[in-house]
């Protein structure tokens, strides 16, 4: 019977790689992003803007004095957004459109 031999040394692991961010640089670091059914959303707290994008069409609101972590599509005949914020629902309804992209 022959001796185990050594293990070889572990090769280093590679760093991860992530896609660029979908939305415009100067929106900036985004603290909250998500995608459901479709539409994707990024919430810009110190610029006060909620981008969403569906279909390749974006559009920026005023996120007034909400503060997004997380998005609920409505089910049923509606297809508008509700996101959560420290204050309760926010449909996206409610917010003002502030530019399109």
């Amino acid at each position: 019977m022959e001796p185990m031999k050594p293990m070889a040394p572990m090769k280093p692991m590679e760093p991860l790689k992530f896609d660029p961010p979908w939305w415009p640089e100067e929106l900036g670091q985004a603290a909250s992003s998500g995608a459901q059914n479709g539409w994707r959303y990024a919430f810009f707290p110190e610029k006060r803007r909620l981008l969403i994008e569906q279909d390749g069409k974006k559009a920026v609101y005023d996120s007034a004095d909400h503060q997004i972590s997380g998005v609920a599509q409505q089910s049923g005949g509606s297809s508008s957004l509700v996101f959560t914020s420290l204050s309760g629902p926010v449909s996206l309804d409610s917010l003002r459109r502030a530019e399109s992209r």
